[in-house]
């Protein structure tokens, strides 16, 4: 099973600079999108269905702003729209597919341009992490969690430390996710090496991306009981439709 997650920044914007054809060429199982800045009613059948897959969308209450997706080669069992928490649904963060044997989430964490909020808003979520690792369901969180983890995540980390995004709060509210609430990093269990980024705040296009200097915000997260069917994991630096690359993971999992 191939699963990719991508924050599109905008998905009108990102078909116009190829996304559609991108998907069409990757044969993966499931693709998470975030950061859709458009409502689902607005978007043409050729975003909402493409061919070989079934969209699952969840839109923000305001215009342009947020919003996930789901892109599903094989139709789920149910899908979950949200958390329950007014920040979480209202801006549209957190959309679930479920399966079988495992539940599938596109995610998107606040940017931090509120920095109040974002902390908020981690709080509440971090109290749902929990949940999620005492059920018997399993769980792999895609999407963009707008946090640097670990020093060889960004490029200049030693300037960034009091960034939204790499600050020691919220690098200690990882730790928690990947310690005792119980979560793993797939991408850090197959590829430790650093340079390794996800998302470039000042993205030069004339320049490889594995060249510049980015930060590795993008993650697929699992619990303890996946880790041995992650089997491979990787970053698309070749998609350029966005200021973000997709990360790939694959699994020895079937849908």
């Amino acid at each position: 099973m191939k699963i990719a997650t991508i924050n599109v920044n905008g998905i009108r914007e990102a078909v116009g600079r190829g996304f559609l054809d991108w998907l069409a060429e990757q044969d993966a199982d499931v693709i998470c999108v975030q950061n859709l800045k458009a409502k689902s009613f607005e978007l043409d059948d050729s975003i909402l269905y493409p061919e070989g897959y079934e969209g699952y969308f969840l839109d923000a209450e305001q215009d342009g702003f947020s919003g996930v997706g789901i892109y599903c080669r094989k139709i789920p069992k149910a899908i979950m729209y949200g958390l329950g928490f007014p920040q979480c649904d209202h801006e549209a963060r957190f959309l679930q597919a479920d399966y079988d044997r495992f539940s599938i989430v596109s995610f998107l964490m606040p940017d931090g341009s509120d920095y109040a909020a974002k902390q908020a808003f981690m709080a509440q979520y971090q109290e749902y992490l929990s949940k999620m690792a005492r059920k018997r369901r399993e769980y792999i969180i895609c999407g963009t969690w707008h946090i640097a983890h670990k020093t060889i995540d960004l490029e200049n980390w030693a300037d960034n430390q009091t960034t939204p995004g790499f600050k020691p709060e919220e690098r200690a509210w990882m730790d928690q996710v990947f310690g005792p609430t119980g979560f793993i990093d797939t991408f850090r269990e197959i590829n430790r090496d650093a340079g390794e980024y996800t998302w470039w705040p000042k993205l030069d296009q004339d320049e490889p991306r594995s060249r510049q200097g980015g930060w590795r915000i993008d993650y697929q997260i699992v619990g303890p009981n996946l880790r041995r069917h992650v089997t491979d994991a990787w970053i698309d630096y070749d998609a350029t439709f966005s200021e973000f690359a997709p990360l790939f993971v694959e699994y020895d999992l079937t849908l």
